[in-house]
C-alpha cells in the first residue's frame, strides 16, 4: 500500500506453495492459509502480524503465512484462483474487480475504517482545497479511482497529471510539486528533510473506501469455519495492535529491514491519531466492521463515474457473516 523510497531490499523467506487449506501444516496439525499482502511488510499490516506474534491464529488452529506484495502484485486473481486464500485491497477495488474482471471475491473484514491516502502539498502551498489543484501538476498513479472521483467532483479540467514516482525526491526539490501520498509514510520523509507538509485526505472529500481483506466466494462457501477463524483472529490482532504495536513491529522490522523503528512509530502514530483503524468509535468496537450504507454510497460513486462495466449487487461484494 504505502509508497517506499529507493530500492527496497530485504530478506524474506520464500514460502513454498502449499495449495489450499484442506491439508494441515506438516507436524503441527494447523490448517495452512496464505494472506497476500498489498505491499511489503509494514505497520499498515500490523494487526495481522500481531495475530501471528501473539499466537491468535494458532489459537484458532491456523498457520497463517503472509506473502509480501509490491507495486506489481495484484492479489484479486490470486485469491480468485485459489493460489492464496486471502488478500488485501480497498473496497472500491473489490467492487471494480467483481464488475470489470468477473473476479468471484468477497470482502470479509475491514483492515482500516478509512483509507489514509490523499494529496500532499507543502505547508505553505496556496493549495488549500482540492479545487485549488486546477491549473497545477499532480503526480498520481495512473488509473487511480480516487483521483477520478476528485477530478469529477471538483471539475479539475485544467489539472495536469504525471505518473507517481513512489519517491519524495521531486517534492523536496520543487516547492510547487504536488503528489499523492499516504499520511503514514511520505510526510515522515519530508519532515526528516526539513520540509513541512499538509495532506488533503480523500475521505474528507467524500470518497471513503475501506481497506479490506477478502477471500474467494467459493472458499467462503466451502470453508466457512476457516474464514470465521481467520477473521476472528485478525480483528483481535488489530485491536491489540492499536493498543500496543511492540510485538508486531519487532516482527515486521525483521522481515523488512528497509524500515526503521522511528519510521514505524511514525506510521503507527498516524494510524492511531487519524482513527484509520478504529474509526471514530474510541471503544474499538468498529475495528474490522462494515457499514452497508457506506458500501452502497461507494458503489453509487463508482457507478456515477462509469467505472463499473456492469451492474453488481453491492451486498454480494462484502459480508458481515464472519464479523458477528
Amino acid at each position: 500500500m504505502t509508497a517506499r523510497y529507493g530500492v527496497i531490499a530485504f530478506a524474506l523467506v520464500v514460502l513454498p506453495f502449499l495449495g489450499g487449506c484442506r491439508k494441515a501444516a506438516p507436524g503441527n496439525g494447523l490448517v495452512t492459509v496464505k494472506l497476500q499482502a498489498d505491499w511489503y511488510p509494514q505497520p499498515e499490516h500490523g494487526g495481522f502480524y500481531d495475530a501471528i506474534a501473539k499466537g491468535y491464529y494458532k489459537d484458532e488452529g491456523l498457520d497463517v503465512q503472509i506473502v509480501p506484495g509490491g507495486p506489481y502484485i495484484s492479489s484479486e486473481p490470486l485469491v480468485a484462483s485459489g493460489a492464496v486464500q486471502f488478500g488485501m485491497n480497498s473496497s472500491d477495488h473489490v467492487m471494480e474487480s467483481i464488475a470489470n474482471a468477473d473476479e468471484p471475491i468477497v470482502a470479509v473484514g475491514a483492515t482500516m475504517q478509512h483509507d489514509p491516502q490523499g494529496i500532499m502539498v507543502r505547508a505553505d502551498s496556496p493549495v488549500k482545497t482540492w479545487a485549488d489543484l486546477n491549473g497545477r501538476t499532480v503526480a498520481v498513479k495512473p488509473g487511480s479511482t480516487w483521483w477520478e472521483f476528485l477530478v469529477s467532483k471538483y471539475k479539475l479540467d485544467r489539472v495536469r497529471e504525471i505518473p507517481a514516482t513512489y519517491s519524495v525526491a521531486n517534492f523536496l526539490q520543487d516547492p510547487n510539486y504536488i503528489q499523492q501520498a499516504f499520511v503514514t509514510s511520505e510526510p515522515y520523509f519530508t519532515q526528516k528533510a526539513g520540509v513541512p507538509t499538509r495532506m488533503l485526505i480523500n475521505k474528507d472529500a467524500g470518497y471513503d473506501p475501506y481497506r479490506v481483506f477478502y477471500t474467494s466466494k467459493s472458499f467462503a462457501q466451502e470453508h466457512p469455519e476457516v474464514v470465521a477463524k481467520f477473521v476472528r483472529a485478525s480483528v483481535r490482532g488489530w485491536r491489540d495492535y492499536m493498543k500496543d504495536p511492540t510485538a508486531a513491529n519487532a516482527m515486521i522490522l525483521k522481515l523488512n529491514p528497509a524500515l526503521n523503528a522511528d519510521w514505524m512509530l511514525y506510521s503507527y502514530g498516524a494510524l492511531r491519531d487519524g482513527h484509520f483503524i478504529t474509526g471514530d468509535d474510541a471503544s474499538g468496537d468498529s475495528v474490522g466492521q462494515f457499514d452497508a450504507a457506506r458500501w452502497q454510497t461507494l458503489h453509487d460513486q463508482l457507478d456515477q463515474l462509469h467505472l463499473l462495466k456492469k451492474p453488481i449487487d453491492v451486498n454480494a461484494a462484502f459480508t458481515t457473516q464472519f464479523l458477528k
